[in-house]
């Protein structure tokens, strides 16, 4: 008798950027085709989740995302994503200092969807991205998001080509970045692991 496999983990890689001709869809191509080699035949699915392709208006619900109370279709489409995913990668750069507005609207929207859940990060900027991602790491804490410790900076004169601000440019990362972002991954795995078992304990009612 074959006993059930289980279901697979499930990541969602969350671009941080919606800005046309935006750097952030080479790294997030790069996150995926690196993160499918390394989980190969482990029961791991690592999916895109473009903000962009979303298309989120600014938050425009009546009450508090913590009632769960949603009003409009393109909320409850997004809860319904959201929620379908253990864990997430957020690839995202530095703007001002801080994390894209976009992102953070999004994140906004939801609440209990993103609970109890685990993140790890990729970040780009001309110092990494790093500031990005310590303003993430305090926003999704208060979402009871496990966030991860390793991460990916990823720096504009060292991981880049670009001969033109204007312009994209080209996508090439020190090779040691791509030891940091396995090891990440596993983090995330290890972390969403436990918190799926958790979530799911949790659902079951007590006798």
């Amino acid at each position: 008798m074959n006993e059930a496999r289980p279901a697979p983990l499930r990541l969602a890689a969350v671009t941080g950027s919606t800005r046309p001709r935006r750097r952030n869809a080479m790294v997030v191509e790069w996150v995926l085709e690196r993160a499918r080699a390394h989980f190969g035949e482990a029961p791991v699915e690592v999916d895109l989740v473009d903000l962009a392709e979303i298309d989120l208006p600014l938050l425009d619900e009546p009450l508090p995302a913590m009632t769960g109370d949603y009003r409009h279709e393109h909320t409850r489409r997004w809860s319904e994503l959201i929620n379908s995913y253990d864990g997430f990668v957020f690839v995202t750069p530095e703007y001002n200092h801080s994390v894209p507005a976009a992102l953070k609207n999004a994140i906004d929207y939801l609440f209990a969807e993103w609970n109890d859940k685990a993140a790890g990060f990729v970040s780009f900027g001309v110092d990494g991205g790093t500031r990005a991602v310590e303003h993430l790491r305090l926003v999704l804490a208060e979402m009871k998001v496990a966030c991860v410790r390793s991460q990916v900076s990823l720096r504009l004169f060292t991981d880049f080509e670009i001969d033109d601000v204007t312009q994209p440019g080209r996508f090439t990362p020190a090779a040691h970045q791509e030891q940091i972002l396995n090891r990440m991954l596993d983090e995330v795995v290890s972390w969403a692991t436990v918190l799926k078992t958790l979530r799911a304990n949790r659902a079951v009612p007590h006798r």
